[in-house]
């Protein structure tokens, strides 16, 4: 039998000999590029941590010690040593999460994969296990990639205060995100990292050791605290023990035996403890370590003896943007761009590559990103702020606060817009318009194709009186579909805009093949209908005000939170205008829903041709 099969659980794991576990660590990686290959999902972060999770798992006992995964998806061999063996349904509807999930094990407590907030989650729970007289730990395990978020360092700036905190924070430093992390704390880490002035006083220190005709645990704790005051000595840890937090480390993150005894220093510390860990991204997957680009981040279905895809996708949405900003990029001077650790994810790199100088990676740092754009129009340029329409959210005070009520001339680009799939809940980009239809001068575009994400860009850049948004989603971009007719700047997709229609069908971005198939159904079915595409979406175009007060009744369609989207922004300007026209709204409820195929999710809501035909042959 194979040594991963005998683990159900943590206690399993403390039970296995350690000489055992090396085996372990190799049957984890095979298990992992096998079903990944088959799945897809995030395999290059998961080969990374099989030691780290290892050794967390033998120190720490969970669920009773809580722990808590920052951007879960690292959290595969979590899974796998907490019972969850079967894979073969990854992130596919009703298969395992590719995230944390509470109702797939009480060893699952964070479900959110939102970067930066292991630290403040893990505070929480430490102080309350001690508020109920609980001796329980909190342990945190964040990347370096999520310590350049903010929300990691308020949280830090409130352990350092509490100086008995039982949490430990585990610093997973692999040197990147999706890409390689930038910026003063990489270097700080990197210095910590490369550092070796130490190590050659631990080698003289271990060779004296071996040369003393000293055995047992004397020698032992001497060695160990000559060791502690060479590292305290020579290694540039200041910043962490300056804030007030024990510092460990570095640690091979590939030696469990190392991590293992580093934690369980920690955990017998009695305060807050930070261990910094490095970690090789993809280790011990030649096809992921060499990959320099993201290291296997996240795939599709792979070959897993070639590790290239088994799926050629076609053009992607992402490739339109990308393709428009780097021929803006030649033709304006002032166009810059600004991405949050997702460079290549968000189609940036071909810009980076032709302007240097002209593109700022600020890190997990939305907020940041969002601000910084608002300065960087104010001295004169146009900011193209490029990132998933998710993480929008996190940067909602800085579009209202600093973008809008300045009237900053900043281009946000929501990559991943509507239901994404597989990630699930927290990536679904569902909120990002209902967020958007209530900043004053906003204006947002939902292109229907790859061209119109050309067009809708070049009239963003033009804007420079407030800020613009255009949303798109994740895969692969639809064929072009033409207008058949124009009327006051909306484009007629179906119909005949000389007629009065009983139906007005108003298509939102890449819902415009579903809008048509909508009107084509009705229209078999003897009622007059005109599907027009505003393109530019919020504020309501006065000229879709006009047709609507012609029309029977309305319909919207959209990929967004049917609470204050489009649907009911068109609902509320028609209402104060007096056209009495009334207003279907159709979109995603507001829940959280779980990971499953975008066909499938909008299936299960509703927003499909079928549904909302029959939902409004009843009103017919």
């Amino acid at each position: 039998m194979a040594v991963l099969e005998t683990i159900t659980s943590p206690a399993d794991l403390k039970r296995l000999p350690a000489e055992q576990l090396e085996t372990l660590a190799e049957e984890i990686r095979a298990f992992l590029v096998a079903e990944v290959s088959r799945s897809g999902g995030h395999l290059g972060p998961n080969l990374g941590v099989v030691e780290l999770t290892i050794a967390l798992h033998r120190v720490f006992d969970s669920p009773s010690d809580t722990v808590v995964f920052d951007t879960g998806h690292q959290s595969y061999v979590h899974k796998l040593l907490t019972g969850r063996h079967d894979f073969s349904a990854l992130r596919t509807r009703g298969g395992l999460s590719g995230y944390p999930s509470r109702a797939e094990s009480e060893h699952d407590v964070v479900e959110n994969s939102h970067a930066s907030t292991s630290l403040s989650w893990a505070e929480g729970i430490a102080k309350g296990y001690r508020l109920r007289g609980e001796e329980r730990h909190a342990v945190a395990v964040i990347g370096d990639g999520a310590l350049t978020g903010g929300m990691a360092w308020e949280a830090l700036n409130n352990i350092a205060a509490d100086k008995d905190l039982p949490l430990v924070i585990i610093v997973n430093d692999n040197e990147r995100s999706y890409a390689p992390t930038i910026g003063g704390l990489a270097d700080h880490l990197a210095m910590l990292r490369t550092n070796r002035q130490y190590e050659q006083v631990l080698d003289w220190g271990k060779d004296k050791l071996n040369r003393t005709p000293v055995v047992g645990r004397a020698a032992y704790q001497a060695f160990h605290s000559m060791k502690k005051g060479a590292k305290d000595f020579w290694a540039p840890q200041g910043m962490f023990e300056d804030l007030g937090i024990k510092y460990l480390g570095p640690v091979d993150g590939h030696d469990e035996a190392s991590v293992e005894q580093a934690l369980r220093r920690a955990k017998a510390f009695g305060g807050p403890v930070l261990v910094h860990v490095i970690t090789q991204k993809g280790r011990g997957y030649d096809h992921a370590s060499n990959d320099v680009a993201d290291q296997f981040h996240a795939v599709g279905k792979i070959n897993p003896e070639t590790g290239l895809p088994l799926e050629i996708s076609g053009r992607s949405w992402t490739d339109e943007f990308g393709d428009e900003m780097l021929a803006l990029g030649r033709e304006r001077p002032e166009v810059v761009a600004i991405t949050a650790a997702m460079m290549m994810p968000v189609g940036l790199q071909p810009f980076a590559d032709a302007h240097p100088e002209r593109i700022f990676d600020v890190g997990i740092a939305e907020q940041h990103a969002t601000t910084m754009a608002a300065g960087l129009a104010f001295a004169g340029m146009h900011p193209v702020v490029a990132i998933y329409a998710t993480f929008l959210n996190r940067a909602f005070d800085q579009l209202l606060m600093d973008c809008a009520m300045h009237k900053a001339g900043v281009t946000f680009v929501l990559d991943r817009s509507g239901v994404t799939g597989p990630d699930g809940a927290s990536h679904h980009g569902m909120w990002d318009m209902s967020l958007a239809s209530i900043v004053p001068g906003l204006r947002l575009a939902a292109p229907r194709d790859g061209q119109q994400i050309r067009v809708a860009l070049r009239e963003a850049v033009d804007v420079e009186d407030g800020p613009t948004v255009i949303r798109f989603p994740k895969g692969s971009v639809a064929d072009p579909l033409e207008a058949v007719a124009t009327v006051g700047g909306l484009d007629v997709l179906a119909g005949d805009p000389a007629v009065d229609p009983e139906v007005l069908v108003v298509s939102v971005g890449s819902m415009a093949g579903t809008a048509t198939t909508v009107a084509e159904k009705l229209a078999a079915e003897g009622h007059s209908t005109l599907v027009v595409d505003p393109r530019w979406v919020l504020p309501v175009p006065a000229a879709l005000v006009e047709l609507a007060g012609r029309s029977g009744r309305v319909a919207v369609i959209e990929d967004n939170n049917v609470s204050g989207g489009v649907g009911a922004e068109v609902a509320r300007v028609l209402d104060e205008t007096g056209v009495t026209a009334p207003v279907h709204r159709f979109g995603l409820p507001k829940e959280f829903l779980a990971h499953a195929s975008r066909a499938q999710v909008l299936e299960s809501v509703g927003l499909t041709p079928e549904p909302i035909v029959e939902r409004l042959r009843a009103h017919l």
